[in-house]
């Protein structure tokens, strides 16, 4: 736990001002991104301290399979279930702001705008999928 990381407050209900989302599993978390690129636009954070994408090992593969089965049910519970039409992913550092490993989930994905397009355009420089 890092209590400087807003993430790591956020997991642990500390940031009164996010609402959790519901989440089938106790070691991840899922709340709506504050400035959304697309109508859907979730997070999903493992509630333990990880640091970015680059720190991730093979042992991790687990969490990052669970973090996308958690985007997509919340997506589901949202009504939308084009999962053709998704974008998964994480920023890349130095182009993450917050260095707490973190799912980007976005859907429709075709009606990204431009910026979000560029943010967000898979397996670039700053973004992975």
């Amino acid at each position: 736990y890092d209590g400087k990381c807003v993430f790591c407050r956020i997991a642990r209900r500390e940031e009164p001002g996010t609402a959790l989302l519901p989440c089938q599993y106790e070691d991840l978390v899922c709340f709506r991104d504050i400035r959304p690129s697309a109508p859907h636009h979730y997070l999903v954070v493992p509630v333990e301290h990880m640091g970015n994408c680059k720190t991730l090992k093979a042992e991790h593969i687990p969490i990052v399979k669970r973090m996308m089965e958690v985007g997509k049910a919340v997506l589901q519970r949202n009504n939308f279930n084009d999962l053709n039409d998704v974008r998964m992913g994480f920023h890349w550092p130095p182009f993450c702001s917050i260095s707490h490993l973190h799912l980007h989930v976005l859907a429709p994905a075709s009606q990204l705008g431009f910026l979000s397009r560029l943010m967000y355009r898979i397996n670039s420089y700053w973004f992975i999928t």
